[in-house]
């Protein structure tokens, strides 16, 4: 590799790691033809596939230049950052060449946007286009898609790639106006929508035909920054919520504002809001995989996740009514719903107990967290009080910290109640 590629790799790399939105999870592109690589059953990007197995991808930017200036980006107009731009030859051979000393699986492709949408666009799509075409190249593709090319154009870089993802940055419209004016919410929600309708279409088309081209196959994600604007996390996993429902998104990533200029238009922080985005991304697993609703998660009154906890123990413990739930006896539902437990020892729980009520040392072999599932469920020959007689700091405290166990916490606080030292 020659000194200038080096230089610009080392640039557009490292730019491109504030882009989170790289999974390549449900990509199934075969290699059919004696082609280079194979996307069938893998995942792309540092990330860990359904087997564990971890992989990686090239991420890169085909440049940094942009004429868009929003104030949270390190590639803005205005920010004093040294440029680079590959060429559409470049990025292509450097993805076949990594690819052959096995150094990656496949490509993450973004860009920032010089001359205009469509010039910017129509290059990432000569990209992939003559990776698949000229070089019969079958790893995993995911594409950035720039808010504002032509329907042509993202259509066809649908044709090629396993994925794509328009980033909706920020969790509001007028959070979008504040900090990036040049861009609208609307340019980013027509490629959704247009991707939504392609995917749909050509699933109704396979289901009619032998032979349909390929269409993001794997979907469309988006990304958006967490802590750069005020909003509640409540308006957050709304919105996504809404990305879910209305535009089949496989995923939306959370990305924790990273201060990187003094804009008075930005708060004014020392680090990520790193635990906030761990906590959105357990809220938008309870979504996708436990069956709870955005609005079950938080509402007017606790519009802010607690990051002293996960969502799913603060839920159990607002609700603590309906606990201890019988493992024995309870639907799916709501075993899902017990902190500790995760989806996949829920469905070991179910299918276990037809043939004898289970005990702790099951659920344990399950791989259920007892720990902290102890305090809300019962199983044979079990009984604990209900945790509704509790308030919650007391049982927030013992799953925190230990300690007496639940019944002993319930003593205690009854005498307290008559006047009694324990």
């Amino acid at each position: 590799m020659n000194e200038r590629i080096q230089e610009k790799l080392s640039i557009l790399a490292d730019a491109a790691k504030y882009d989170v939105s790289c999974s390549s999870s449900g990509g199934k592109r075969k290699n059919e033809n004696k082609g280079l690589g194979n996307a069938e059953g893998m995942g792309i990007c540092h990330s860990y596939t359904e087997d564990g197995r971890c992989v990686s991808l090239l991420k890169i930017l085909l440049t940094n230049h942009c004429i868009f200036d929003c104030a949270y980006c390190v590639s803005r107009r205005s920010n004093d950052v040294k440029r680079a731009a590959f060429t559409v030859d470049e990025v292509v051979d450097l993805t076949i060449n990594f690819y052959r000393r096995n150094y990656i699986e496949g490509l993450f492709l973004s860009s920032g946007i010089f001359s205009s949408p469509d010039y910017t666009m129509e290059r990432l799509v000569r990209i992939v286009r003559k990776l698949r075409t000229e070089h019969n190249f079958n790893g995993y593709i995911h594409v950035k898609t720039i808010p504002g090319a032509s329907e042509e154009l993202i259509a066809e870089a649908a044709m090629y790639a396993d994925r794509l993802s328009v980033n909706i940055e920020l969790p509001s419209e007028l959070a979008l106006q504040t900090l990036a004016p040049e861009k609208n919410y609307a340019e980013i929600l027509t490629p959704m929508a247009q991707i939504r309708d392609g995917i749909r279409q050509n699933k109704e088309e396979k289901a009619l035909f032998k032979k349909v081209p390929q269409f993001a196959t794997a979907g469309q994600s988006t990304q958006l920054i967490v802590g750069a604007s005020g909003e509640t996390d409540l308006q957050i996993i709304q919105l996504s919520d809404g990305l879910y429902k209305g535009y089949g998104l496989k995923r939306v990533y959370y990305s924790g504002y990273i201060p990187i200029t003094d804009d008075a238009r930005l708060p004014q922080i020392t680090q990520p809001p790193v635990i906030r985005e761990h906590r959105l991304y357990q809220t938008d697993w309870l979504m996708r995989f436990y069956g709870f609703e955005a609005n079950e998660i938080l509402d007017p009154l606790h519009p802010h996740l607690d990051l002293e906890i996960d969502p799913k123990l603060a839920w159990a413990l607002r609700n603590r009514h309906v606990f201890p739930v019988d493992i024995n006896a309870a639907p799916l539902e709501m075993i899902l719903r017990i902190p500790g437990v995760g989806a996949r020892s829920a469905h070991r729980i179910v299918a276990a107990r037809r043939f004898g009520p289970l005990t702790e040392a099951d659920l344990h072999k399950f791989g259920v967290v007892l720990k902290r599932a102890k305090y809300f469920l019962v199983c044979r020959s079990q009984q604990r009080p209900a945790l509704g007689e509790l308030d919650e700091q007391t049982v927030r405290r013992q799953i925190l910290f230990g300690g007496k166990s639940v019944r002993s916490a319930l003593v205690t606080q009854q005498l307290d109640l008559f006047g009694a030292v324990a």
